[in-house]
């Protein structure tokens, strides 16, 4: 995830931006901020979704085909 200081600093932008503007240093500094925290959360979510499966009322288990190959497994019935 991202550092305390990172997102504190993400939250003095903007609120700085609501008060009284900023830079163009600053929106660019912003931005990069902004595109970092976005990035570390999906791939923290991306994690999080690997591992989730998801089983039907009977037990059994009907994770999605796409979850299970992103993590390498391989369905039992491709292997008949």
């Amino acid at each position: 995830m991202i550092s305390d200081e990172k997102l504190k600093r993400i939250n003095e932008l903007a609120k700085k931006q609501k008060t009284v503007g900023l830079t163009q240093e600053e929106k660019k500094e912003q931005q990069a901020l902004r595109e970092e925290y976005l990035q570390r959360f999906k791939e923290a979510f991306t994690k999080q979704l690997k591992n989730v499966r998801v089983f039907d009322p009977h037990g059994n288990d009907v994770t999605p085909e796409k979850i299970k190959r992103s993590r390498g497994e391989m369905d039992h019935k491709f292997l008949h």
